[in-house]
C-alpha cells in the first residue's frame, strides 16, 4: 500500500515551505485515499541532536553502546517512518543559506554506514519518490549574484542520493518569498508570486 510520509522543518504559521509541503500532502492523499500517512512536525516535536552514544551505535550497531532506550526507540521509529513510506515530501526553508537544523538533526539519525550506497546501487531505504519543497526569501538560480551561495539544495541532493533516496528526487522551490514582507524588496513581489504560483502548480502534478 502506498504511504505519505510528511516531513516539516520550519518554524512558524506563516512558512511557504510548510504551506506547500502541506498543500502536496492534501492533494496526494485525495488522490490516494486510503492510503497511509504520518505527519513528522520537526519544530513542533524537534528531534534532538545525536549524543556520542547515538553516533557510535549508528556507526558501530553491534556493539555496546550506553545510549538511551528513548534515544534508541527515537532513532528506530525515524528509520522506520522512512522504510514504510514510498512517497517522503520535506518542507524545507532556506536558513543562512543551508537547511534548518531541525532537518539535520533529523538526516543525522538515517544517514550512517547501514544506509549508505555506493553510486549506481540500491540500499535500504531506496526505491521511494521523494519531493523536496524548498522555500527561500531570495533566489539563487544559475546567473544570480547569489548562485553560489546556495548550500540548501545541493547539500540535501547530495545527501539524499548517498542513503539511496535520490533515485526518484524531484526539488520544487519557491523563491523571493521575503519580497511580500520586506520593503526593500517590494519591487520583486511580481517575481515571488510568480514562483509560488509555479511551485503550487509543479505540485499539483506531483501529487497526481
Amino acid at each position: 500500500m502506498s504511504h505519505l510520509l510528511h516531513v516539516d522543518s520550519s518554524f512558524g504559521t506563516q512558512s511557504v515551505s510548510r504551506e506547500l509541503s502541506g498543500y502536496f500532502a492534501a492533494e496526494w492523499r485525495k488522490n490516494h485515499p486510503g492510503t497511509g500517512y504520518v505527519h513528522r512536525d520537526l519544530a513542533a516535536e524537534p528531534v534532538p541532536h545525536i549524543s556520542h552514544a547515538v553516533h557510535q551505535s549508528l556507526l558501530y550497531p553491534d556493539a555496546e553502546h550506553r545510549q538511551s532506550a528513548e534515544e534508541r526507540d527515537l532513532t528506530a521509529a525515524i528509520t522506520r517512518e522512512v522504510l514504510e513510506a514510498s512517497v517522503i515530501v520535506l518542507g524545507v526553508p532556506m536558513h543562512n543559506y543551508a537547511v534548518p537544523t531541525t532537518l539535520k538533526a533529523w538526516l543525522d539519525r538515517i544517514v550512517h554506514p547501514g544506509h549508505m550506497v555506493m553510486p549506481g546501487n540500491t540500499g535500504p531505504l531506496s526505491g521511494k519518490t521523494v519531493v523536496a519543497v524548498l522555500a527561500r526569501g531570495g533566489s539563487y538560480a544559475p546567473g544570480t549574484p547569489r548562485e553560489h551561495h546556495d548550500f540548501q539544495q545541493p547539500y540535501l541532493k547530495a545527501i539524499l542520493q548517498a542513503v539511496g533516496l535520490g533515485e526518484d528526487l524531484t526539488f520544487v522551490t519557491a523563491e523571493f518569498t521575503m519580497a511580500a514582507v520586506a520593503p526593500q524588496m517590494a519591487h520583486l513581489k511580481p517575481m515571488g508570486e510568480a514562483s509560488l504560483k509555479t511551485a503550487y502548480d509543479t505540485l499539483a502534478k506531483l501529487a497526481q
